[in-house]
């Protein structure tokens, strides 16, 4: 599966200068990792993001998110964003700030 390659450009731009940033392809897309902890992730469109467990149902309940499920497993601390909800600066933003808060306090790997 290929992805937006201009997210991914917008992605990376807001993670400029972060430590130990790497990216990798996962789940079909590319993944920003922080530490070696994935904080984001550009999956065709959309936009995957690592949220803390606790706060999945917030997430969700905001516009144009839904349940990360892989293989019919839905995975609490994460979930993605439809592309169109991102397409502001502002909105992406705040989902890229997100998960790289959540990456940051993880231990590295």
């Amino acid at each position: 599966m290929a992805y937006d390659e201009g997210l991914a450009e917008r992605v990376r731009a807001l993670l400029h200068g972060a430590p130990e940033l790497a990216e990798k392809r996962m789940f079909g897309g590319l993944a920003f990792l922080l530490g070696g902890n994935m904080a984001v992730a550009v999956t065709g469109d959309d936009l995957l993001v690592r949220v803390a467990p606790d706060g999945t149902e917030a997430a969700l309940a905001r516009p144009g998110a839904r349940v990360f499920d892989m293989s019919g497993r839905p995975m609490r601390g994460w979930v993605v964003v439809a592309g169109p909800s991102v397409a502001e600066d502002d909105a992406l933003t705040m989902w890229v700030t997100e998960g790289r808060i959540f990456a940051a306090g993880l231990p590295p790997k």
